[in-house]
């Protein structure tokens, strides 16, 4: 079990993330960013952007990472899954599941 500054340390993590990915936004207006903690462990990141369209999957996710990059490495070991999708993607995406109906969190 997590103890207390593993969680402070896992909620700072997931903070920078997000402070990353508003640069992001910044640059992609359009873009939706969520980002979540699923466990101790793993944090999930997806990013619903119209401007993926015409990208294939491996353009999409260089684009995050490269705002990524910046944050720490223990911050980014810690990202397990990066879903970098389209708004006409959210339904056939099955990994978009997961952020649309998230299982409750394992301490």
């Amino acid at each position: 079990m997590a103890n207390k500054h593993q969680l402070q340390v896992a909620d700072n993590s997931v903070h920078q993330i997000r402070g990353a990915l508003e640069c992001y936004r910044s640059e992609h207006p359009s873009a939706q960013v969520d980002v979540y903690r699923s466990n101790p462990v793993c944090i999930r990141i997806r990013v619903v952007d119209p401007d993926f369209h015409d990208l294939d999957r491996v353009e999409r996710e260089e684009r995050v990472w490269n705002v990524l990059e910046g944050l720490p490495g223990d911050v980014r070991r810690d990202i397990s899954v990066l879903l970098a999708i389209t708004p006409g993607e959210m339904e056939t995406s099955g990994m978009n599941l997961e952020f649309e109906y998230q299982m409750p969190r394992v301490p």
